[in-house]
């Protein structure tokens, strides 16, 4: 069914859909229009769920832990300062292999205080074990949260997965969606059936201690998960586009005129309807100019970017986060990829951008473009920086 929804509120009713037993979360700019109306959900019998209203985001966490562990579907969200208070939690919940399902509404990580979007919160915990997946638009919004739940539950995966989305450009913007039919989610999401749950009548523990004679084995296993997640994903999208007709490809990484490119650009989230535009433009001047659009970005999937990209002569990574004192997030997982292969492009320039909620508009996309014709790798520049605020250097 075609309807025109604010971003949030279609997360909340594709949530409903997926039919969650336990929803626990605290409000956060700008995140709280989703719990909001999940909560207006259940209290008006929408939805057969219960609400757990919580004092904090580490509390919201430690519900849907412990929902999840005694075997109910679970689902939170949260942004920014509320996914750092969540952190020690999270890492608990893919420790213990617990099938969460989180909204993260991107926005950026104070201090200074600020309320507007970037990438930061969530890169923040790029090594949690957490799947994440970054979205483009709405539709892809509601797409991957049916996709997160089902990957999830999975037997062979058991592991939780964080939907990002970009705050207020995608949390608050409205599009047409095609909501999907109860009946078709219930086909493609079969009911959670955990492995294993916390049971009075069948005694189990869970989170025990793990010294150094069984830690190491928790770690390899979850990364081995991760690594056979990157042939399970396209598996599973397939499931997806003969089930709902959207077509996801591999459910990886996005290839948008990479053919014939010589000059690409390589980013995530909603930035990339920005680019794909500027493509367009470029491309009817004759400009071989191409996007690789990252999806899932845990599992990194090494291999489908070494594909796309190592015949491309000129690459250019936009990251809307920043390693402070070391390289950009996404950038330096690219560059490190192609470190000592023979096939590899001439250039990998770094462009950080959108910090804060700074636009990034079109005409920023083309200046990059443009500066990838020039024969100079550029190994990190501040988009758009405004010296004039900067102070004077010691």
């Amino acid at each position: 069914m075609k309807k025109f929804l604010e971003g949030s509120q279609a997360v909340a009713e594709v949530v409903s859909l997926c039919k969650p037993g336990v929803i626990a979360a605290y409000p956060i700019t700008p995140q709280t229009h989703i719990p909001e109306e999940l909560s207006r959900m259940v209290a008006e019998g929408i939805l057969s769920s219960q609400f757990v209203n919580v004092e904090s985001e580490h509390s919201a966490a430690s519900v849907v832990l412990g929902s999840t562990a005694s075997g109910v579907r679970s689902y939170t969200a949260s942004s920014s300062q509320g996914i750092l208070l969540m952190s020690e939690v999270l890492f608990n919940i893919a420790g213990l292999r617990l099938p969460v399902v989180l909204t993260c509404a991107n926005r950026a990580v104070s201090g200074p205080i600020n309320i507007w979007n970037d990438q930061q919160d969530s890169i923040s915990l790029r090594d949690s074990g957490w799947i994440q997946f970054y979205v483009e638009n709405i539709q892809e919004t509601v797409d991957f949260h049916i996709i997160a739940y089902r990957i999830a539950e999975d037997r062979r995966v058991m592991l939780p997965v964080m939907v990002c989305m970009d705050g207020y450009i995608l949390t608050h913007g409205l599009e047409p969606v095609d909501m999907p039919t109860q009946e078709k989610i219930d086909k493609f999401l079969p009911p959670y059936k955990p492995l294993y749950k916390l049971d009075p009548e069948n005694p189990l523990t869970l989170g025990f201690l793990g010294d150094s004679d069984y830690y190491t084995e928790t770690r390899f296993a979850i990364q081995k998960t991760h690594q056979e997640l990157l042939n399970l994903i396209p598996k599973i999208m397939l499931e997806f586009k003969n089930t709902f007709g959207r077509d996801y490809k591999d459910g990886l990484v996005e290839r948008y005129y990479i053919e014939d490119a010589e000059r690409v650009i390589v980013a995530m989230g909603s930035i990339c309807g920005t680019i794909k535009e500027a493509v367009d433009d470029l491309r009817k001047k004759g400009k071989k100019v191409g996007l690789l659009k990252i999806i899932t970005f845990r599992p990194f999937p090494s291999e489908q970017i070494y594909k796309a990209l190592k015949d491309v002569a000129k690459v250019a990574v936009i990251d809307r986060a920043v390693s402070l004192g070391s390289l950009a997030p996404l950038y330096s997982e690219i560059r490190a990829l192609f470190f000592g292969k023979k096939q590899a492009p001439k250039q990998i320039s770094s462009f950080i951008a959108g910090l804060g909620g700074r636009d990034v508009t079109l005409d920023s996309i083309k200046g990059i473009f443009k500066k990838l014709s020039l024969n100079k790798e550029i190994k990190e520049e501040f988009l758009d920086l405004k010296p004039e605020l900067l102070q004077e250097e010691l």
